[in-house]
């Protein structure tokens, strides 16, 4: 092993570190090499002419340092440790209150793999960040240069592993299903940070957090960085900040791909530093580096500005077209996309506005910032610059900690507030719970070794104190003391700084009267009679409820459909809360209008696209666009692809919105379009063709199977009339040859439709199902397939009615009963929406009263026992001699109708058949002659 250079100004910091690791440490040769590699990464570091500032993200401390550095210092030029195609965007965060966050969009990809669409990137912003102070620093100074350096938004997709199975982006692993939908501000983005310090090796992790106590490396980070480092001074904060970086940066798992993209990131960002600095001639000593401490301990041989460093090429961006603007954004949403602790980085914001109170300092903030308060400048102690490197490390090393007193009006605020809250949440909490949360948490301070209770002890004692019992629908404890400490602060991107459409959008909607830039829910009622100007506002609305989440555009009364278009509108509307979506949408066009077009026109011709899909698409365009070529164009398709289909999973779908549109045509235009007609006959042959197989398949359902039918047979004059021909249907039917029950019915329903099987033989064979108790068992799935068979055959509801009827009145109960458990949930899962139309033929047919039942004899029973009718003899004529002479037509109708009975013989002429007949009819019904001889006497009398 090489011997570690021992001069310089960290000699016998490294001396001490080496003759330590010889005393205590079982394998020193190891252990000395990390340790004395630290050692020199700080002095490597601290040896370059640009001075490089380390930062970890959201860190106040970082932040504090920054103002004074920037106080002291005076940068001309500030390096920025942030994609470099997101700097034009960094003007626009004096529009917006925040946190918010710069993001890249892309849906279109070039270069990428299909199923990682769509592309995002986001760099969220707080104004506790040392990144944020740099960038308000260099906007507001004039003669300050900001120059962000780290690779692009396309590198970033370009140096992730190309495996197409698995989509960048997402949030942090980590139990954050509870969260709410403020913590999905950034959605599947992927997260870009500036200073992300955490070790990578999970056992140093582990053991960190074991001995210091803590539950999350948040509170590790807290409690043993943030607090000391605080009030720490410059050089101090410098070196033990890429100590830290170091130290992580060796002590993590050998990960080539992690390692790879991290050094790459490094040449990226000092390649452009160094072409920046040759193009401007600025001195280096004028300029300031800011990037996360993990890099400012780089090893690459592109850090610093060494002449013989090798050079490194920049690869070129892929043809993706990348689109970028600002989206709001929230602590939760930045806890969750970087796997922070809850309420971390809303502790960490308190910990910024006491630090400023503390040590008087004046942050810097952009011109015209919304949100936050403005502070009165005050001029702070700025410490004398010190002059070459000096060893703070082994001071800041070897010092003990400064005891901090008990700030007890503090934590006795934060015990009465939180009271105060949990008693507005519903919690039983009185002055006793606040006493014990405040000697809880000094206990629990203590117990960790702790000077003082730090928010996470005080979250620990509300919780163990209040939270005696957990009731659903109400606020934890501990979200109440995220809301007490600061709340899941959300930003908002203001007005100037949204994208066109977004503008657009607010804009048309300002009729409504309404301030849509909240995030409150609003109620909006249109009154279109009374105020037609506000159909553009309706109009515009159902657009927006089909493009955005379902909760920003939520109607309460009043509906959009073919043919409807209602009076009275009442709407809750969310924009202000779905800022984000409305943003990304301005990503895909200049207005709504064209967005839903196009993606009208993506979902027809995209690869799991349907018949299904291209008729809801025609829909769409109707009743939100109103676009006769566009419903031409989504038409057509529908034709294309119903032709292509192999299978008939879509069938009921089809179905139903085909005929609607149908229906729609029908009653608002002269005649059917031509796509309309394409359909009819392409459907027509298209299930005339399949029917068979799906007979046969046992993989088709018989819903699928009954829409198929319902198509053939409602659609059949249609059809014709338009060239179809009928022989295509029967020859479909005869060589349908099912073997499931279901099926079966269906078949013999479609048989019966086309007068192929009488209504006595199709009854009759009921009947012989009834009768074999082999069968009995399968009978629910042959109800199964009669009332799938409503859809193509309506007129069936009686028979199914009868059937039914008939197998209660005729099954034992030992078979019953076991039955109608498999009859209940057979006709729940195959007809749930025919099952109403028998209960409507049931109401017709039973009687409406219980005494009425007990009297009451069923229809088909009076049917099988009445006599039969004396024959009626027909007049003498040449229809009835036709009629006579050729009676198979009639016998055919007659057996088709059920009607039983022969010819009866014409009279001879002059016999008067009728008066007997007549004086019969009286006889069988006396009823109405004698109300009428009863009403006759009255009038007489």
């Amino acid at each position: 092993m090489t011997a570690a250079p021992t001069g310089g100004p960290f000699g016998a910091l490294r001396e001490q570190l080496t003759d330590a690791v010889a005393t205590f440490a079982d394998s020193p040769d190891a252990l000395a090499g990390i340790l004395a590699g630290i050692v020199d990464d700080v002095d490597r570091a601290l040896a370059v002419p640009l001075e490089i500032f380390p930062v970890c993200h959201h860190s106040p401390a970082s932040a504090l340092a920054m103002v004074r550095r920037l106080r002291e210092k005076k940068p001309k030029v500030i390096y920025l440790e942030l994609c470099e195609d997101l700097q034009p965007l960094l003007t626009e965060l004096r529009n917006c209150r925040l946190p918010v966050a710069v993001q890249a969009f892309a849906s279109e990809l070039d270069g990428f793999p299909p199923a990682w669409r769509p592309l995002s990137v986001v760099a969220p912003v707080t104004e506790a960040s040392a990144e944020y102070q740099a960038v308000a620093y260099a906007l507001e100074t004039p003669g300050v240069k900001l120059v962000c350096v780290d690779r692009s938004t396309d590198h970033v997709f370009q140096w992730l592993p190309r495996d197409a199975g698995d989509r960048p982006g997402g949030a942090a692993s980590g139990s954050d299903g509870d969260r709410d939908d403020d913590g999905a501000l950034h959605g599947d983005a992927v997260g870009v940070e500036i200073g992300d310090l955490r070790p990578g090796f999970a056992e140093l992790e582990a053991y960190l957090l074991h001995h210091g106590k803590v539950r999350h490396w948040s509170e590790w980070w807290d409690q043993y960085v943030e607090q000391p480092l605080a009030d720490a001074d410059h050089d101090t904060y410098r070196q033990v900040m890429v100590l830290i970086g170091s130290l992580f940066r060796r002590l993590r798992p050998s990960r080539p791909e992690k390692l790879d993209r991290d050094s790459d990131r490094e040449r990226y960002m000092w390649t452009r530093i160094r072409e920046h600095l040759a193009a401007s001639g600025v001195d280096p000593a004028d300029c300031l580096h800011v990037c996360g401490a993990f890099h400012a301990a780089s090893d690459v041989e592109q850090f610093g500005l060494a002449p013989d460093a090798p050079a490194y090429e920049i690869g070129p961006r892929t043809g993706t077209r990348w689109r970028y603007g600002l989206i709001p954004s929230s602590h939760s949403a930045i806890e969750t996309q970087f796997g922070l602790a809850p309420g971390s980085v809303s502790v960490a914001a308190a910990t910024w506005t006491k630090a400023l109170t503390r040590s008087g300092l004046t942050p810097y903030r952009l011109d015209g910032q919304r949100g936050g308060r403005t502070r009165k400048a005050r001029t702070a102690a700025v410490p004398a610059p010190t002059v070459g490197v000096t060893d703070r490390l082994s001071g800041f090393l070897g010092a003990t900690p400064e005891p901090a007193g008990l700030d007890e009006a503090e934590l006795r605020g934060w015990c009465v507030d939180i009271v105060r809250l949990a008693r507005r949440n519903g919690y039983l909490a009185s002055t006793a719970d606040a006493i014990a949360v405040f000697e809880t948490s000094i206990l629990l301070a203590g117990l960790r070794n702790r000077a003082r209770p730090t928010p996470y002890d005080f979250a620990d004692a509300a919780v163990t104190c209040i939270e005696k019992d957990v009731v659903p629908g109400r606020r934890d404890v501990r979200r109440l003391c995220e809301i007490l400490l600061g709340g899941d602060r959300v930003g908002q991107v203001g007005y100037d700084a949204l994208p066109p459409l977004a503008r657009d959008v607010l804009d048309r909607l300002q009729p409504l009267g309404l301030d849509l830039e909240k995030r409150t829910v609003q109620r909006a009622l249109l009154d279109l009679h009374a105020r037609p100007d506000l159909g553009p506002c309706s109009d515009l609305l159902w657009l927006l409820r089909h493009l955005l989440p379902r909760d920003a555009a939520r109607p309460i009364m009043g509906e959009r459909r073919l043919g409807h278009r209602s009076v009275q509108e009442s709407w809750d509307l969310a924009f202000g809360r779905h800022q984000r979506a409305l943003i990304e949408l301005g990503y895909e066009g200049v207005t709504v209008e064209q967005v839903l077009e196009q993606r009208l026109r993506r979902a027809v011709r995209g690869p799991d696209a349907t018949a299904a899909v291209a008729l809801e698409a025609v829909e769409d365009a109707i009743t939100l666009l109103g676009a006769p070529r566009l419903v031409d164009e989504l038409g057509t398709r529908a034709v294309e692809l119903l032709a292509a289909e192999r299978t008939v999973d879509d069938a009921p779908e089809v179905l139903r919105r085909i005929r609607r549109l149908l229906a729609h045509y029908r009653a608002t235009a002269p005649t059917l379009p031509a796509w309309c007609g394409s359909f009819v006959t392409a459907g027509y042959a298209h299930y005339c063709t399949l029917l068979p197989t799906a007979f046969a398949d046992e993989q088709t359902g018989v819903r699928q199977v009954g829409a198929m039918l319902g198509f053939l047979v409602s659609l059949e004059s249609l059809a014709l009339s338009l060239g179809c021909d009928r022989s295509q249907l029967e020859l479909a039917v005869a060589q349908s040859h099912p073997e499931a029950p279901a099926k079966v019915a269906l078949l013999w329903a479609a048989r019966h439709q086309l007068g192929l099987l009488p209504l006595a033989e199709l009854r009759a064979r009921c009947a012989d199902l009834l009768a074999n108790p082999l069968v009995v068992p399968t009978f629910p799935q042959y109800l199964s397939g009669f009332v799938q068979a409503l859809e193509p055959v309506p007129g069936l509801a009686p028979f199914v009615v009868e059937v039914m009827s008939t197998a209660f009145a005729r099954l034992p109960d030992p078979v019953l009963l076991p039955w109608l458990p498999t009859l209940i949930t057979t006709l729940r899962e195959h007809g749930p929406e025919l099952v109403p139309l028998l209960v409507r033929e049931a109401g017709r047919t039973f009687p409406g009263t219980l005494p009425a039942l007990d009297a009451w004899v069923p229809p088909w029973t009076e049917r099988a026992a009445a006599p039969v009718p004396v024959s009626t003899a027909a007049p003498a004529g040449p229809v009835v001699d036709l009629l006579a002479g050729h009676p198979e037509t009639v016998d055919a109708l007659a057996g088709l109708l059920g009607c039983t009975g022969g010819w009866s013989t014409t009279p001879a002429p002059g016999e008067p058949a009728s008066h007997a007949e007549a004086a019969g009819l009286l006889g069988r019904h006396p009823d109405t002659v004698d109300a009428l001889a009863s009403l006759l006497g009255a009038g007489a009398r």
